[in-house]
């Protein structure tokens, strides 16, 4: 698709699904994938089906081409520049990362090429990431001007204060073993090993009970934004419930009689 061809003529992100697994691709390879208006809309109704989509277990975000996501459109964002316009474009990106924090089922990036800006915001918002070992990592707004205040948001509950601010400052790349070492991804892959290493991760939650996963994800991000009595009183409160599910019950049981658990009991 060339830069005449109207967005709207084509799905700007595929889904797929198979065995629990849903595949969210983002489908403007030529462009660098960015987050345009349209791009943020289809993604946001995408998830919002699959939040009530039982048969879902994981998601994976994807994307085609060279690029994971090259961050806002910016030809979209120069065209008007208004500031009430700007803040309901933010306003659209921060739904849509709570969105997939908020999600009940884990969210795995899957990061084949570079994520700049807010492109490096959706993969530190995902539950999980694995990198190609060809994929590089940026907060680059710097470097046009912009702080990435929202990109910060995200990528600062992913890596130390200094390294953050040092990426936010410099606007500089980093590459894939940096964001391992940083804690940006969980696993850097060779690039014909990616999905693989994917489908490795992907395979170990669907071992899981989807209750326990649902619970525990949520209980998780309540509780980073809590002091530490409440943490506790929270993770208590959700273990005890926990408990109450047949799921925990099977296991300990299983475990009691030193056998596999049946899940579907």
């Amino acid at each position: 698709m060339d830069n005449s061809e109207s967005i709207a003529e084509v799905a700007l992100v595929l889904r797929s699904d198979s065995g629990g697994i849903a595949t969210l691709t983002l489908n403007r390879a030529a462009q660098f994938n960015p987050l345009s208006e349209q791009m943020m809309a289809a993604l946001q109704a995408m998830l919002d089906a699959i939040a009530s989509d039982d048969a879902v277990r994981v998601v994976v975000l994807a994307a085609e081409g060279r690029a994971f996501c090259a961050g806002h459109d910016l030809k979209q964002m120069r065209a008007t520049p208004k500031l009430d316009y700007y803040q309901a474009l933010f306003k659209q990106c921060s739904k849509l990362m709570l969105t997939i924090q908020q999600l009940p089922q884990p969210v795995i990036a899957r990061v084949q090429g570079i994520a700049t800006a807010a492109g490096c915001q959706l993969v530190a918002m995902c539950d999980l990431a694995v990198a190609s070992s060809a994929a590089r990592f940026a907060v680059s707004g710097i470097n046009l001007g912009l702080f990435c205040a929202t990109p910060s948001v995200a990528l600062s509950r992913n890596v130390s204060r200094k390294q953050a601010m040092e990426m936010l400052l410099t606007g500089d790349f980093i590459d894939a073993q940096a964001a391992l070492a940083r804690g940006l991804v969980n696993r850097v892959a060779a690039p014909e090993q990616l999905d693989a290493e994917v489908a490795t991760l992907t395979a170990s939650i669907l071992a899981k009970p989807a209750v326990a996963v649902a619970m525990g994800k949520q209980l998780f991000y309540r509780q980073l934004e809590m002091g530490i009595d409440a943490a506790y009183q929270l993770a208590g409160q959700t273990m005890a419930c926990n408990m109450m599910d047949q799921a925990a019950l099977e296991g300990l049981q299983a475990f009691i009689d030193k056998r596999a658990p049946d899940w579907q009991q």
